[in-house]
């Protein structure tokens, strides 16, 4: 999840950019893209996906409840359709406990090095 650039300004985003902001491969998502219809990339002429912002925050989601909490892909989709709010919330603070992890890692790595 290091690749990020100008995240608050841009509005699409490559397949290989959100592959790198995820952590996962660009197979994976075209994968979940049939799996999960709620993970709809906007496609250019060219056939190019396209994803905003929604669409990142809803692969989060799902690579939160599939990779992070190991649930099946059909487990997932029935947890989202019954309890998106629930799921989202859920998701927003596991990504926030990662980024802070993150965080605290760079910060010992630093003080080692003292």
């Amino acid at each position: 999840m290091a690749y990020t650039p100008n995240k608050d300004t841009k509005k699409y985003f490559a397949i290989h950019e959100v592959a790198e902001i995820i952590g996962v491969t660009e197979t994976l998502l075209r994968y979940w893209e049939k799996e999960f219809p709620t993970i709809k990339p906007k496609k250019s002429g060219r056939n190019i996906r396209q994803y905003t912002k929604d669409d990142i925050e809803e692969i989060r989601l799902v690579y939160n409840l599939v990779k992070v909490r190991g649930m099946k892909l059909s487990t997932a989709r029935e947890t989202i359709r019954k309890n998106r709010e629930g799921v989202e919330g859920v998701s927003q603070v596991m990504q926030k406990l990662l980024e802070i992890r993150a965080e605290l890692i760079t910060i010992k790595r630093e003080l080692e090095e003292i």
